[in-house]
């Protein structure tokens, strides 16, 4: 399986496309500066206790209180929050992280009163992000993720990821990290440890204990809400997570991010640091490399998938609802039970790419078509089982019931991804009015004229719709040609196929857009 990895830093947003075999399987979106991502760790206050709920509300800026259950809390919140009151209120130097003598685990079966009193001042992580009415959820025990291991605080254990198949080199990676991990810390050994080696492993060990124990060294005089440690961005965090000698090829459109991810694959295999290639060109590097049309017919409401079948995705607040419907592959197989079997099949492949691209989580109801063989029905079930295998969020599915309903649970930390890939009208921009069509080059060539009055520019570049592009472009002397000689002027005309019809943008020759 060819793996590629595309990254678009043109927008307001940075977009990171993950393509398995050319096809768009994961589309992650990162704002330029997220607030309230998995990962941060905060500095809080509590506001409200729940023992109903035994939970409580804690304020950590957020305009609604974040959520923090009493199994959220950890085993060792007591010594958590007797650390933090000891480097908020001690005079002078800080005590020891390793030398501090932790208190006894909390009650499994407790109350949120047992630990927690209003106002006051706790550290917590964020677990899940804000979705849709609600505020974040949140968790006391405090983890800090590096590439191959994960720091926890206040424990001593360490554990390897069942993931690596060799018990030897789980017996080895646990030994290794045992003799080297300093007191009160426990150690979580990911995946993509498995064949490192004990420098790297202790190097990136003393980095994350550097990172938890210096962030103490400001407390003195904060106020909550307050960040206490931010996870870094989530492009590195994806490339951090997912990244891997696998990929065949890496493609970016930002020079810094590019010598980053260079220097990054140099060092853990300087063999691929070729697959890394920086795209230039007027073309946007999702257009370039067709992800923009797959991204217009993976999303919306009807997806089609094979031979005329397709899906209906419905979401409610609740769960979200698939239904798998054979379309017009139903008169080409006389069969029906065959007919209902294959599109089944195509149908589980499909939907598994759906939910990692969308990142839909909860709970999730696919109808598929009713099938009387038990056989196929178990065939179906191993085959959404064997899709989902690729998909880095837990999840759970249970077989077909008797009425043909499939309900998989998969894990929610994220609020799901929403790309609309309705239009609205370019001509009448919803009126159901439309000016003058024959006056659109005009239009054009009137804001040309204009940009070059108020300042000379070498080249202009036009990018348009393809159609309107190929308009400009034809006859024996074409359109943009005649501006070329009128203005004296270098133009150069861009297709654009992600434009709606009559929309166009005009750059200059640094790239950056003219705004007349």
């Amino acid at each position: 399986m060819s793996k590629e990895l595309i990254i678009d830093t043109s927008t307001s947003d940075v977009s990171i496309a993950l393509l398995e075999d050319k096809k768009l399987v994961e589309l992650n979106k990162e704002k330029s500066n997220p607030k309230f991502a998995v990962g941060d760790i905060y500095l809080g206050k509590v506001k409200k206790l729940m023992p109903g709920l035994n939970a409580a509300f804690v304020d950590v800026g957020y305009e609604k209180d974040a959520f923090l259950h009493y199994l959220d809390l950890g085993p060792q919140v007591r010594s958590l929050h007797r650390y933090l009151d000891g480097c908020v209120n001690k005079r002078g130097k800080i005590p020891s992280f390793q030398k501090f003598k932790r208190e006894r685990d909390i009650d499994k079966e407790g109350t949120i009163t047992d630990v927690l009193a209003q106002g006051q001042l706790v550290m917590v992580q964020i677990a899940k992000e804000p979705i849709s009415t609600k505020g974040p959820r949140l968790t006391s025990e405090i983890s800090i993720a590096g590439r191959n291991l994960v720091l926890m605080p206040f424990h001593d254990k360490v554990s390897v990821s069942q993931k690596i198949q060799s018990a030897e080199e789980r017996n080895r990676l646990k030994t290794l990290i045992q003799s080297i991990k300093p007191h009160n810390y426990g150690i979580i050994v990911r995946t993509v440890a498995e064949g490192k080696k004990v420098k790297d492993l202790d190097t990136e060990l003393k980095g994350l204990i550097r990172k938890w124990e210096n962030a103490f060294d400001n407390l003195k005089g904060i106020k909550p809400p307050h960040l206490f440690i931010g996870e870094i961005n989530r492009t590195s965090a994806i490339l951090r997570d997912i990244l891997n000698v696998s990929f065949n090829s890496i493609t970016v459109d930002d020079e810094t991010i590019f010598r980053e991810i260079k220097e990054y694959i140099s060092t853990i295999a300087p063999e691929k640091e070729k697959i890394v290639k920086l795209h230039k060109g007027d073309i946007p590097i999702f257009e370039h490399y067709g992800i923009e049309k797959q991204i217009k017919s993976a999303f919306g409401k009807t997806v089609s998938f094979k031979n005329g079948a397709y899906l209906i995705i419905e979401h409610t607040e609740a769960l979200h609802v698939i239904d798998v419907n054979s379309g017009n592959r139903s008169k080409t197989v006389s069969n029906q039970e065959t007919n209902a079997f294959e599109t089944n099949l195509s149908a589980a492949e499909e939907i598994a790419r759906q939910l990692r691209l969308r990142d839909m989580g909860g709970i999730i109801v696919i109808d598929f078509i009713d099938m009387q063989s038990s056989d196929h029905k178990q065939k179906v079930n191993e085959k959404i089982k064997q899709s989902m295998e690729n998909d880095r969020a837990k999840h759970s599915i249970l077989p077909l019931s008797k009425f043909g309903l499939m309900q998989i649970t998969r894990q929610r930390v994220r609020p799901e991804m929403h790309i609309s890939t309705t239009e609205k009208c370019p001509t009448c921009n919803g009126s159901g009015e439309i000016s003058p069509s024959i006056l659109f080059v005009d239009k054009i060539e009137n804001q040309i004229e204009t940009i070059l009055q108020k300042e000379k520019h070498n080249l202009v570049i036009i990018k348009l719709h393809p159609y309107v592009a190929a308009y400009l472009k034809k006859g024996v002397v074409p359109q943009y040609m005649k501006w070329r000689f009128k203005y004296k002027t270098r133009i150069r005309i861009v297709a654009i196929s992600s434009y709606d019809f009559l929309e166009y943008h005009i750059f200059g020759a640094n790239g950056e857009e003219i705004v007349s």
